[in-house]
């Protein structure tokens, strides 16, 4: 009985758009998430890493790519480290699987003014592997689409997880700890230009893995009507090892090179 009123008010949930999603089409106008999914993000993150056993036999299933060469950007205050286990699953599908190289992701700190940074390790992997499918976990999601914008020659696919990059800054629980540590301010006019500049359509395939959970970004900004929209169950922390990200991460993999066979 209990389970079946859990499973009725999910249903329900899923089904009407929470408040956080309901907002014009002001770039500036969608609000953070909810304080409580804020509150939920260690406990859940907890709960996801005690059950990713579950996942064990459809992360083993996952057939093999068609290889290429796959960098994967991390999220604010990550550096390759936190990309480890993502990046071991790629490699044994037979991609290349590379970190950014580039230490702590502190936004221009990191990449450079104009993304130069960025732009030059994605450039040299180009040149020796052709060009690169770019993940980007929240923050660097957004730096992916960057990229593309600026270098589309050297991108053959975006796939974004959990990055906010159709909405100001402010429609996040975290633009304090961005502008802290990037040294950048989220109602700069310069910021919100650029922001507004990589949400334009990329000129490349792109992914958007997102959540109507996140409880540090408004999951709502993290997709938009010119991208593959996947859907997920998971929170902010640990979304990039998350076993429902893995698989559509390996999933956008696969499903773009069933395209170029075509």
């Amino acid at each position: 009985m209990v389970l079946d009123r859990l499973q009725a008010g999910f249903a329900r949930w899923r089904a009407e758009p929470p408040a956080h999603a309901r907002f014009g089409a002001d770039f500036l106008a969608p609000p953070p998430p909810p304080k409580a999914l804020a509150a939920s993000e260690v406990p859940r993150v907890a709960w996801m890493l005690a059950t990713r056993w579950r996942y064990t036999a459809a992360l083993a299933a996952v057939p093999a790519g068609r290889g290429g060469a796959v960098m994967v950007l991390p999220g604010l205050f990550d550096a390759d480290g936190s990309s480890v286990v993502l990046r071991d699953f790629l490699t044994r599908l037979g991609y290349r699987a590379e970190g950014w190289g580039l230490g702590r992701n502190l936004g221009v700190k990191s990449v450079g003014l104009e993304a130069e940074r960025l732009i030059a390790r994605v450039e040299a992997l180009c040149a020796e592997a052709g060009p690169v499918t770019l993940v980007g976990v929240s923050l660097g999601g957004i730096m992916a689409r960057l990229v593309a914008h600026r270098r589309p020659e050297l991108v053959a696919k975006v796939i974004t997880v959990s990055s906010p990059y159709a909405g100001g800054g402010r429609a996040t629980n975290v633009w304090r700890a961005f502008e802290w540590a990037t040294g950048e301010r989220v109602d700069d006019p310069a910021v919100i230009a650029r922001s507004q500049a990589i949400a334009a359509p990329l000129p490349v395939p792109c992914t958007a893995i997102w959540s109507r959970s996140d409880g540090f970004v408004n999951g709502f900004i993290c997709h938009d009507p010119s991208a593959e929209a996947v859907e997920v169950s998971s929170g902010h922390l640990g979304v990039h090892i998350h076993p429902e990200v893995l698989l559509a991460i390996a999933g956008a993999l696969a499903k773009d090179a069933v395209v170029q066979d075509r």
